[in-house]
């Protein structure tokens, strides 16, 4: 049994268990793997081992499934979000369908797992004076409907040099400001306070609609801004919608009025996508899920369609093993509304049903463009203060990953382990849990960019949430070694999961090694926010 422990100086020494695993050194390397076609033999042998399973886990087998998905998103004609995979749409029952049917041909046991969630239909924003134009544009999340025509009243906004912004973040800021009319909509900047208390105080000063427009202090605050106003310090009774910084500079001019919109929410009934690979100890379930809804903005190829398709590649090749464990990969419904599908999985099961899950892995944003290799912070080694209990034993599956970048020679760093993705619930019920992840709206660093290359000052994922997230928009280096990691570590504790809830297992079929001591994270967040990402966007 190899002992795990932080390089000197990265953080506090601390040893954690991985165990001998069976692997052959080459197969760990990306640029080894083969091409995984049926000549190979990858379609009828069993992938048992790590040499077998690495080489028949492929990155071009990743991206077919990508296209696939990207296909989805340009035929779906759904009435309100066209060329998206958003949950409640066309496009989101198409890869339902894809993925589900691709499971049930290598012989997955699937079942199609309903939650119901508030489909938001699309909000409208349309300036009338002194131009007419109509803006792209989002309801916040948790913000009323109405449908309110009046004069916009610019709050405390600031569109020139370093463009610092406090605006409507205090009653000070409205006042001198008439708001008596009956529809008047106030025009507020982003930055310093929370989403909802800028509404708040909006609706106390007597605005009957909120604009909130990006900020504009750096390319990262400049297009469109769609938040949440949830948490909210008191009640919120009018519509609050989103545009970028640009159209906020319109909507500011003298004698501007406008339309906003906010439908009524309907609820509609969804699925996850969940398949089992049944072990021998079917008390002892190793899982691992991807979300499979895009943002209603585009594709969502990276995100989520990075992890998805690395998660069911893995599945794929693993279809023919004979697990100690019982085997469970999920894809996720109406993540991008709120984790809802995920949430509402893990809420269905009995606590004798949650108890059989050893462990849950999360793959979120594994191919980010401009990438850098991030592991969820267990161990709290950068991120002291999570805002949740990370579970016991999350810390065995964090140096998993660890020892494997490790291995292959790449560089990686923490990301914050926040619950802003699918993991939150499995966090809440007390299962370890852990994840891979490559950024998204978080500017990249010269530090990092020095690690990892890529574009320093750009976004990790410069077409997060956007129209452009498509199957162009991806590093295929991230992507393929993360598709290897995902396999790697679902194929280890499909044998055992001894080193993170103590139940014994087998070792993994093939010549055993030792994996190395993590080298222990790169500590370009000291203090930052870990890669930002899936998850509502901060104020």
């Amino acid at each position: 049994m190899a002992k795990l422990f932080r390089s000197p100086g990265r953080a506090s020494a601390r040893f954690a268990a991985v165990g001998v695993l069976g692997l052959v050194a080459a197969a760990l390397l990306p640029v080894q793997a083969a091409s995984a076609t049926p000549g190979n033999g990858c379609a009828n042998r069993t992938n048992n081992t790590y040499s077998k399973l690495l080489q028949c886990v492929t990155v071009e087998g990743v991206r077919e499934h990508q296209a696939q998905l990207q296909k989805i998103a340009d035929a779906s004609d759904d009435p309100f979000y066209p060329g998206s995979r958003a949950a409640g749409t066309d496009g989101y029952a198409d890869s339902v369908d894809y993925v589900a049917g691709q499971l049930r041909d290598a012989g997955y046991r699937v079942t199609l797992d309903e939650f119901q969630f508030e489909f938001v239909f699309p909000a409208l924003l349309q300036q009338l004076t002194p131009v007419n134009a109509t803006y792209e544009t989002g309801a916040f999340t948790g913000s009323p409907p109405a449908d309110v025509t009046g004069t916009v009243i610019p709050v405390d906004i600031n569109l020139t040099g370093d463009r610092a912004s406090t605006s409507g973040c205090e009653a000070a800021d409205f006042a001198g400001l008439d708001f008596a009319g009956s529809n008047d909509i106030a025009l507020i900047q982003r930055g310093t306070c929370t989403f909802a208390e800028k509404a708040v105080n909006a609706e106390a000063a007597g605005a009957e609609a909120v604009i909130i427009f990006n900020q504009g202090n750096d390319p990262t605050r400049e297009a469109l801004i769609v938040g949440t106003l949830v948490p909210s310090p008191a009640e919120i009774t009018i519509p609050v919608v989103g545009a970028s910084f640009d159209d906020g500079v319109a909507l500011s001019q003298p004698g501007s009025t406008a339309h906003v919109r906010v439908v009524p929410n309907e609820t509609r009934t969804d699925v996850n996508v969940i398949a089992e690979l049944p072990g021998r100890n079917a008390n002892n379930v190793v899982m691992a899920g991807a979300h499979l809804d895009s943002v209603t903005a585009g594709p969502g190829i990276n995100d989520d369609g990075s992890g998805s398709a690395a998660l069911l590649e893995t599945a794929l090749q693993m279809s023919k093993v004979k697990p100690e464990n019982t085997v469970r990969f999920a894809w996720w419904g109406a993540e991008e509304e709120g984790l809802i599908g995920s949430t509402a999985y893990v809420e269905g099961l009995s606590q004798a049903e949650r108890d059989r899950i050893a462990l849950y892995m999360n793959y979120d944003m594994v191919g980010s463009p401009n990438y850098i290799f991030m592991v969820y912070d267990a161990d709290q080694s950068t991120f002291e203060a999570a805002p949740v209990i990370v579970p016991p034993g999350s810390t065995a599956i964090e140096d998993l990953y660890e020892s494997y970048y490790t291995m292959v020679g790449e560089p990686y760093d923490d990301t914050a382990f926040d619950g802003r993705s699918d993991y939150q619930a499995f966090i809440d019920a007390g299962i370890p849990s852990g994840g891979l992840f490559t950024g998204a709206e978080e500017p990249k660093t010269a530090e990092q960019q020095a690690i990892w290359g890529g574009t320093a000052g750009a976004q990790f994922d410069p077409c997060y949430h956007s129209a452009c997230d498509d199957i162009d928009n991806v590093d295929l280096h991230a992507l393929e070694v993360n598709s290897d990691l995902i396999a790697f570590a679902m194929l280890t504790y499909a044998y055992s999961t001894e080193t993170v809830n103590g139940v014994p297992g087998k070792r993994v079929p093939g010549p055993p090694m030792t994996l190395p001591a993590p080298a222990g994270p790169e500590g370009t967040f000291a203090g930052g926010d870990g890669g930002a990402g899936p998850g509502p966007v901060p104020a």
